[in-house]
């Protein structure tokens, strides 16, 4: 069974790693879990590169980290020390996460690349993702890096520029070129971002991605084009033609609900409102929480528990869904195909006379094989479960216990 949260965010580190892999020049550094190992990184780094100052980045999947103090400048080995030992265990607040922050538990310590020399350095935006109107791979661009692209394409939507991919030829070479015109690069900055770009779509395509955002891409002043920064997310579905991939995952960056509810073999994906979704199918599943809309709810939750709704399977999503304290009801709504209704409803008893302490309105909805018998044995059980057999008349049950 896939799991429907379709998507692996990556570290920037981890991100870096696999444009390298393509060609892709990156700003290099040294991942590091302490201060000690900040100091080691940085001499490293140093030996390597010939950098003096050093950059201290918190590794959290967010955005907007230096707004939050989780990028700083260390201009000496004893900075890098302080700095790290002050970001590493801090919690990080960006405008990207909620209101209690990321906890930080290890930084990147890379290289100073705004060095001075004969011309100045440039930041550019730039990204690769599918565009879902036209069914093609979009290269985003803009000439304002290190800026949230949002606010670009706000207040100055000229300045972004697209580049979309025919699949049937891949990226090429005049598109590149196009992208290193309209940035307004010239003699070897031209070339070197011209590469840049084929390199980047080349790693996007082979590594399955499904978005590659750079911000910025930096010209330097000796005119090399290269990622500073890397936002990069793997389609989970592809990863098993990337087995090396899946060690990447940070479990500790993921909703802790999700992780727990994908250990038990549940697709769940956790959302804003009150209503708990329990349904087996992702058409059913999309269906309902439209109805619970409908009803006036919001839904709390995608749930989809698959062909085998079971006790042991239905007591284990009613734990999942009751996590969230923001839950004022459950809808059930299974459709008997594969699995005959009389079991769930059987299932649905056994989960609430074993967990014994739901007190939150149920709605079940069962309609296919034996749903007249599971209607039956739900109104029969003696339990603070409602029973429904269609859609409408399950909505107005919804509707009610929200009232």
């Amino acid at each position: 069974m896939k799991n429907k949260n379709i998507k692996m965010n990556l570290h920037e580190y981890q991100g870096k790693d696999i444009l390298a892999s393509f060609g892709v020049r990156i700003q290099r550094g040294i991942v590091a879990k302490n201060a000690q190992e900040a100091v080691a990184a940085a001499k490293q780094l140093t030996a390597e590169t010939g950098t003096s100052w050093h950059v201290i980045k918190a590794q959290v999947h967010a955005g907007g980290r230096g707004k939050g103090g989780g990028v700083k400048l260390a201009k000496n080995l004893q900075e890098v020390e302080q700095i790290s030992g002050q970001i590493i265990g801090m919690n990080l607040i960006t405008p990207q996460t909620s209101a209690e922050g990321k906890k930080v538990h290890q930084v990147l310590i890379a290289e100073d690349v705004y060095y001075p020399g004969e011309s100045e350095t440039s930041e550019f935006y730039m990204s690769v993702l599918l565009n879902r109107a036209t069914g093609r791979n979009m290269i985003m661009y803009s000439t304002e890096g290190g800026m949230d692209i949002e606010t670009v394409a706000e207040q100055t939507p000229h300045l972004i520029f697209t580049e979309e991919v025919d699949p049937s030829v891949g990226l090429m070479p005049f598109q590149a070129r196009r992208v290193s015109f309209n940035l307004g690069l010239e003699g070897l900055a031209f070339k070197e971002m011209t590469k840049f770009v084929s390199a980047l779509y080349t790693a996007y395509v082979q590594s399955d991605a499904s978005l590659f955002e750079i911000n910025p891409v930096l010209k330097t002043s000796d005119n090399k084009i290269m990622a500073v920064d890397a936002k990069v997310t793997i389609d989970d579905n592809a990863l098993y033609r990337h087995k090396d991939y899946k060690d990447l995952r940070d479990l500790r960056e993921e909703n802790p609900i999700e992780v727990e509810a994908g250990a038990l073999g549940l697709n769940y994906v956790d959302l804003d409102g009150n209503v708990g979704c329990m349904v087996n199918g992702a058409g059913l599943a999309m269906a309902t929480m439209d109805l619970i809309k409908q009803a006036g709810g919001e839904p709390a939750n995608f749930l989809d528990v698959g062909g085998t709704a079971d006790a042991a399977r239905v007591e284990a999503a009613f734990k999942i869904i009751l996590k969230d304290p923001n839950v004022k009801a459950i809808l059930i709504n299974i459709f008997g195909g594969i699995v005959r209704c009389d079991r769930v409803a059987q299932g649905v008893i056994d989960a609430y006379k074993n967990m014994g302490n739901i007190n939150v309105p149920i709605i079940v909805r069962l309609q296919g094989t034996n749903a007249d018998i599971a209607k039956d044995l739900i109104d029969n059980s003696g339990l603070d479960v409602l029973s429904a057999t269609e859609f409408q008349e399950a909505a107005d049950k919804v509707h009610k216990v929200l009232a």
